[in-house]
């Protein structure tokens, strides 16, 4: 019986499975790169607030403590915005007629929240607590950036999920002396390995196995 197919027909057999693996690795290369791009992450994106507050004139120049804002910080999942108050303490005597910051003393006035954009959004799906992460030693630059050197705020790390996961397998490397928390000049060679693990003991981290289970962060 004659054959039904050519010869050639093996050749464009193997180079149409090597052309499948191929087109299929680069989809799947693309599909990664975009994943983490910041058009999906919001990563380097700033955000358009009603007043552009800056965290570089207020925490890099003027050298305000991220607590005097955050209040709650320490003590709840929530790092809490500033009441309008806040901003008045100062702001009822220093540009206290400014244009520029009459959103803040309308909202003063008329006891009406200034609507903040949110940088830092994560899905409803994840836990998130600030203040376990304040009282295991990670600084707010660590998460946040530098931010006494951001005009305008955005978000400095992907927030996606092996993100996240890179720090809880080795905490260690992410965390500091309770004293420089708040220290946005801090680099993580400040200290070396040993004092690390020291700190990692004296915070009571749980193991890897724990920090790394689905119901840490998925309640």
């Amino acid at each position: 019986m004659a054959q039904f197919f050519k010869k050639s027909a093996n050749n464009i057999a193997r180079i149409s499975m090597v052309l499948v693996v191929v087109l299929a690795g680069a989809a799947f290369y693309a599909y990664t790169q975009i994943a983490r791009s910041s058009y999906l992450t919001g990563q380097y994106l700033e955000r358009q607030q009603p007043v552009q507050f800056s965290h570089k004139h207020h925490v890099g120049d003027d050298g305000i403590d991220c607590r005097y804002c955050h209040q709650t910080v320490e003590t709840t999942a929530s790092a809490g915005m500033p009441a309008t108050q806040t901003c008045m303490n100062c702001h009822s005597q220093i540009w206290n007629d400014s244009p520029y910051l009459e959103p803040v003393r309308a909202s003063f006035r008329d006891n009406k929240p200034i609507e903040w954009q949110r940088v830092h959004d994560l899905p409803e799906y994840v836990y998130f607590n600030h203040s376990i992460h304040i009282a295991k030693g990670v600084g707010c630059s660590t998460c946040h950036g530098q931010i006494d050197k951001m005009p305008s705020v955005y978000q400095e790390n992907t927030l996606q999920m092996e993100w996240c996961i890179a720090c809880h397998r080795a905490p260690e490397q992410f965390i500091r002396p309770k004293s420089e928390i708040y220290n946005m000049q801090w680099q993580d060679s400040d200290i070396d390995t040993a004092e690390r693990d020291k700190l990692k003991v004296d915070y009571k981290i749980r193991s890897r196995e724990m920090m790394t289970s689905c119901s840490t962060c998925h309640r």
